[in-house]
């Protein structure tokens, strides 16, 4: 029987530098832990920023913890709606990229960098990775099954670090291709 994990999808969202948190939010400002994520230590916040692009704005929640610099992760579509073209990266990977303006209810920063469609990734524990017989920053490709519309992503790349919890992370414009709703699960059917 085939190996199956867990298929999330992440929808777009900011991560933020303490700087840019303190221009957006003020000096004393935190993070407000809305919800947990799968991944440890990751959740969702209670504060919100509008981030504006050339051609539209897009209503974005924050990812905590705060991170060493503000990067935003879009889907293609929501990217047709800001008018950029960002790459698709894996996160943390923002150099070369577009930037846009963030605003908050204290204030606003104008990023020079930092959009990218985030890369589809399977993060894994080293553990999690010698079951599966794969190494990090392999490339694999995975059949997502759904009720109604099976799917195989290609280029899927593996990250592996005893942080991280298995889980694969799509985007929304990828989940709507699959109609991933509710619990869905994928396997690995290629390693490149």
């Amino acid at each position: 029987m085939a190996k199956n994990f867990i298929v999330e999808t992440s929808a777009r969202h900011i991560h933020v530098s303490k700087e840019d948190l303190a221009v957006l939010f003020g000096p004393d400002a935190t993070l407000t832990n809305k919800k947990d994520l799968s991944q440890p230590g990751q959740f969702a916040c209670e504060e919100k920023v509008e981030v504006i692009g050339p051609k539209g704005k897009l209503r974005m929640s924050i990812l905590g913890p705060e991170r060493a610099e503000t990067q935003i992760e879009v889907s293609a579509t929501d990217a047709r709606t800001l008018g950029v073209n960002p790459p698709v990266r894996e996160s943390g990977d923002i150099e070369g990229t577009p930037g846009c303006k963030v605003v908050g209810p204290a204030g606003e920063i104008e990023l020079t960098k930092g959009i990218i469609i985030a890369k589809r990734h399977i993060h894994m524990t080293p553990a999690d990775a010698a079951e599966f017989g794969v190494q990090d920053k392999q490339i694999v490709w995975i059949k997502v099954n759904t009720p109604e519309r099976k799917v195989v992503f290609g280029d899927t790349v593996v990250r592996v670090s005893d942080k991280f919890a298995l889980a694969m992370h799509i985007d929304t414009d990828e989940a709507n291709a699959a109609r991933c709703a509710g619990e869905v699960f994928g396997e690995i059917v290629t390693i490149d």
